[in-house]
């Protein structure tokens, strides 16, 4: 019985791809250490940690539930848990439950307008899977969604609204697009003959990988507005001078012609990305100036 549990737990973890957490959590510490530029209580980073896992894994969660039918047609994505029987639809449900409970409980033990916001954040969540049906834009709501992992945690812990943590938010909304774009060139020819939307089924994968240039341009942007907004060092800006030169590294290897190393730019490259300026943020709060 057990054994057969963790065999269930692990397909599980595989079909959500837990290990994109990465992405989205240093984010959510960042936006944390900035608050008071200092490193938060236990308290405060233990229910951070717990409230993103929880509405990663639900977001995911429901992002495969939904798809489901779509990915049993899609080659790219037929082998996934759902669509080959690995996994029922109902303890992908449970499992979704469970990770909205623990983003709820995180919330409440966080702030009390982190309580009154947690409607929206379940709405932004729930609804990206279903964006992809009707809007090309569905790429900037995925970025929103993840964008608030920064937002969330800053007003977990100063219980209030700041216009500093709106540039990071977008920031992170356009950096999220732009690799998106990236990743759904992929299935630009799946999605045009399934009638679903992108920028790649739109407007073709050259015109979409320079539209990815664009966002990560202004999510570039954005990371250098936080920094003069909230008066940080040299060492911050650091810290995006060399994720500006990953972003650029990760449009040089991929192109029109070879989507072979889509794989490489969205996963290592934005993963060493996000832990790059968590590592120069924390930096910035601990050493002296």
């Amino acid at each position: 019985m057990a054994s057969r549990a963790l065999k269930k737990a692990r397909i599980f973890l595989e079909m959500i791809r837990f290990e994109h957490t990465v992405f989205a959590l240093p984010f959510a510490y960042i936006g944390a250490l900035l608050v008071e530029k200092a490193i938060p209580s236990t308290h405060d980073l233990l229910w951070i940690t717990l409230g993103m896992i929880g509405a990663r894994t639900a977001a995911m969660s429901l992002n495969r539930l939904i798809d489901r039918h779509i990915d049993a047609r899609n080659p790219r994505t037929a082998g996934r848990a759902l669509p080959r029987g690995l996994i029922s639809v109902y303890e992908v449900w449970v499992y979704t439950v469970l990770s909205f409970v623990l983003l709820f409980l995180a919330a409440w033990q966080l702030s009390p307008l982190a309580v009154k916001l947690f409607p929206l954040v379940v709405a932004v969540l729930t609804g990206y899977s279903y964006t992809k049906r009707f809007t090309w834009a569905c790429h900037l709501w995925l970025g929103m969604a993840l964008g608030f992992a920064p937002l969330a945690s800053w007003i977990a812990i100063s219980n209030r609204f700041d216009i500093a943590p709106m540039f990071l938010f977008l920031g992170v909304l356009f950096w999220v697009a732009g690799f998106d774009i990236i990743y759904a060139c992929l299935d630009h020819e799946f999605d045009r003959c399934s009638g679903l939307y992108s920028i790649p089924a739109r407007f073709g994968i050259k015109r979409a990988l320079r539209i990815a240039g664009i966002f990560h341009c202004l999510a570039s942007a954005m990371f250098v507005v936080t920094g003069l907004v909230l008066h940080l060092s040299f060492i911050y800006f650091i810290g995006v001078g060399i994720a500006i030169v990953i972003l650029f590294y990760e449009h040089r290897i991929v192109n029109p012609d070879d989507l072979r190393r889509v794989n490489i730019a969205f996963f290592n490259m934005n993963a060493a990305l996000s832990i790059c300026l968590f590592l120069f943020t924390l930096a910035e709060v601990l050493l002296p100036k």
